[in-house]
């Protein structure tokens, strides 16, 4: 079984950008979601597809099982999703030795602007560069789950305080 950790910030520039080493287009749905636990289809530039099981209530750490499955029933599933299907383009820059994952968001939540970055331990300790603002590690407003089934209105994100 893998465990996910990562903690989760708010870009407050664009300076990443010089920095980027990848791109992605994502698309995701959530087709299951309880408080501490979830079931995601997610799409990597419409040519891939994984489902995903999280398992745990922790904001740091979580259980994990990720699955390849066919773009054809990735499409299929997204149909039958709860709540709203996340678009976002997916960029890594590497800061001192760990990668970073900064989330665009399009579509109702364009302008959102969320980065995460992945630990080996929860005793990793990251530099935290200069275009990370205020942490939101487990701020549920910003989880990509609560984005997807909670219906927020996009002014409503915008406007929490960084």
């Amino acid at each position: 079984m893998a465990k996910e950790i990562e903690r989760k910030f708010l870009v407050v520039d664009d300076s990443w950008r010089a920095a980027v080493k990848t791109a992605t287009a994502l698309r995701q749905a959530y087709i299951a979601s309880s408080d501490d636990r979830s079931v995601r289809i997610r799409t990597r530039d419409d040519t891939s597809a994984r489902l995903t099981i999280k398992i745990g209530k922790s904001a740091l750490v979580r259980d994990e099982f990720e699955y390849d499955i066919p773009m054809a029933d990735a499409r299929e599933m997204m149909q039958l999703a709860l709540g709203n299907i996340i678009e976002k383009v997916r960029y890594t820059v590497d800061v001192a030795g760990f990668l970073w994952e900064i989330d665009v968001f399009e579509g109702p939540y364009r302008g959102l602007v969320i980065a995460e970055v992945e630990l080996a331990s929860e005793a990793d300790r990251p530099t935290i560069p200069k275009w990370v603002g205020r942490e939101v590690t487990g701020d549920r407003r910003y989880s990509n789950q609560g984005l997807a089934n909670e219906r927020l209105k996009p002014e409503l994100v915008h406007a929490l305080p960084n």
